[in-house]
């Protein structure tokens, strides 16, 4: 019988926040959903931290993921805005966490090496490929959507896989690490 899962993916924001929602049924993925939460209309930073708790918690209870996918922040020169973007995606991490589900985040150059074959894909070519592998009919006015989409098709892509550059300190690091893995 083949296993069936939802992920959640996440591009967290203080500006727009962009979601998507798959479905996998054993190693076939197909669309639920996708959107956006505006914030810009609210200037207060902590409004804004409450609604991504708020929305994500909606999504959780909504579509019952069995694992959340998150973009990390990028490094950027604008340390204020790196905050920010920490903030946001701290509130979406806890929003998950606190309903014991677990949350895996990838770099930006991971997701579109993940959906593009290229880590230096534009918004517009992942959004492209995420139409023809999923089969959406429009293509979304802000790309938000599709970058949080992107997350949880780049989760699917790598589920099960040992992360590149983990490291562990030995045997019995690696496998109290991937406990899941181990036949007994």
């Amino acid at each position: 019988m083949a296993t069936e899962k939802i992920i959640l993916g996440i591009d967290p924001g203080t500006a727009l926040m962009g979601f998507g929602v798959i479905k996998v049924v054993g190693n076939k993925m197909s669309f639920l959903q996708m959107n956006e939460l505006d914030l810009r209309k609210y200037t207060d930073h902590y409004v804004k931290l409450r609604k991504i708790f708020e929305r994500t918690i909606e999504l959780i209870d909504t579509h019952h993921p069995d694992e959340i996918a998150l973009e990390a922040p990028f490094f950027g020169k604008n340390v204020q805005s790196m905050l920010k973007l920490g903030r946001a995606q701290g509130v979406a991490m806890a929003a998950g966490l606190s309903r014991d589900i677990p949350v895996t985040e990838y770099a930006p150059r991971k997701i579109k090496q993940s959906i593009t074959g290229k880590g230096t894909a534009s918004k517009e070519q992942v959004a492209k490929m995420l139409q023809n592998l999923l089969g959406f009919k429009e293509m979304p006015k802000n790309l938000d959507m599709t970058d949080g989409l992107a997350a949880a098709v780049c989760h699917f892509y790598n589920s099960g896989r040992i992360e590149v550059g983990k490291s562990y300190t030995g045997w019995a690091a690696f496998v109290k690490q991937n406990e899941k893995r181990i036949k007994k």
